[in-house]
């Protein structure tokens, strides 16, 4: 595989590219070494503790307790990082067999899934704040429209926008033989062929998946929550209950654990140098700590429902299904209407 800057860029994730995974690292065999045994096993535990954590919120606020808002939103995050998880292990596989890719060209697209995930998590996060944000500042409305069955349909919506998004990875994403007769599961932007249409679409993925995929959902998520401490705070209560507190877990957990990718990626595709200065070193060595840190990210939020949810007085060793009905749990609208109501009330005294 040709090593050059847009082989790098394009493919310069641990999960993007079997080939580059391998170049990555190629001035030191030690260096290299490292990378790869640590790689195995951040992907066989991002596989076990995902698919078993998130399996385990997917049976329960699937099929074993009572449908509410907050349990749609859980589910659909649940189910995208269990279907993220599932994959890796064919990554696993891929490492094992020193980054032979064995499951055809098929499978390789269908890897894909990566993406779909990112961007149904950014959405749903964000969706997530945009209800809290409503159910604050329009208590009456959310009383009388905010159900199950909007919120189902609402990720509909971003199932299929995720989907959209994340065509052209499919599109792309391809499978080469090597000269020594192995397979590599790779982006196939055109470069082979000359021209600037391979980098027009490696300019059009990376900004898609920077804008899409973390700003945009950020900048809806700091407004709506702008928005929420500024309505509570002009009805003088700084109370949180604890789905308010579990969310904003998991929206810290999201932001800490997915900025450092972003922010390698965007600086490794618009500075990435052959030469070996400090600087692209840090992008060699962070890059990949990043990817660490997102892929581990997916398996936090049943940790966060858990250890949370069960934080429950006079409750010391409740079960699974316990602890998530009470994270699940919703803050009721009238809880919002009878502040609104004591603050002009208050505000009519005066």
């Amino acid at each position: 595989m040709n090593n050059s800057i847009m082989d790098h860029v394009t493919m310069s994730s641990t999960m993007n590219s079997t080939s580059e995974i391998h170049e990555m690292y190629s001035q030191s065999k030690l260096e290299e070494y490292i990378f790869y045994i640590t790689s195995m096993v951040v992907y066989l535990v991002v596989f076990l503790l995902g698919t078993t954590g998130n399996g385990l919120v997917i049976w329960i606020a699937g099929f074993r307790m009572k449908k509410t808002i907050n349990s749609v939103w859980f589910l659909n995050l649940a189910i995208a990082d269990f279907l993220l998880t599932l994959f890796l292990s064919l990554m696993f596989v891929c490492f094992v067999l020193y980054f032979h890719w064995p499951f055809g060209t098929f499978m390789c697209k269908l890897y894909s899934i990566y993406y779909i995930n990112m961007f149904v998590n950014a959405f749903l996060l964000a969706a997530i704040s945009i209800d809290r944000c409503v159910s604050v500042v329009y208590p009456v409305w959310s009383q009388n429209h905010r159900t199950p069955r909007l919120a189902s349909l609402v990720t509909l919506i971003i199932w299929l926008l995720a989907l959209c998004a994340s065509v052209p990875y499919f599109v792309f994403r391809d499978t080469y033989v090597e000269h020594d007769g192995s397979i590599t599961c790779y982006f196939d932007y055109g470069y082979t062929y000359g021209g600037d249409s391979g980098k027009l679409y490696v300019n059009a993925t990376v900004t898609t998946e920077l804008i899409l995929g973390f700003f945009m959902p950020f900048a809806v998520i700091v407004f709506c929550y702008t928005v929420i401490a500024f309505k509570l705070k002009r009805n003088h209560t700084f109370t949180s209950t604890k789905p308010f507190k579990i969310i904003a877990a998991v929206l810290i957990s999201f932001f800490v654990c997915s900025l450092p990718y972003h922010v390698f990626s965007f600086s490794n595709f618009f500075w990435y140098t052959d030469k070996d200065t400090t600087f692209q070193r840090i992008l060699d060595i962070g890059f990949p700590i990043a990817i660490y840190l997102m892929l581990l990210y997916r398996c936090f939020n049943p940790f966060i429902y858990f250890f949370m949810g069960r934080e429950v007085k006079g409750i010391s060793r409740n079960s699974i299904q316990v602890a998530l009905e009470n994270a699940f749990s919703e803050d009721s609208p009238q809880t919002y209407l009878k502040i609104e109501s004591k603050t002009t009330v208050e505000s009519s005294l005066v």
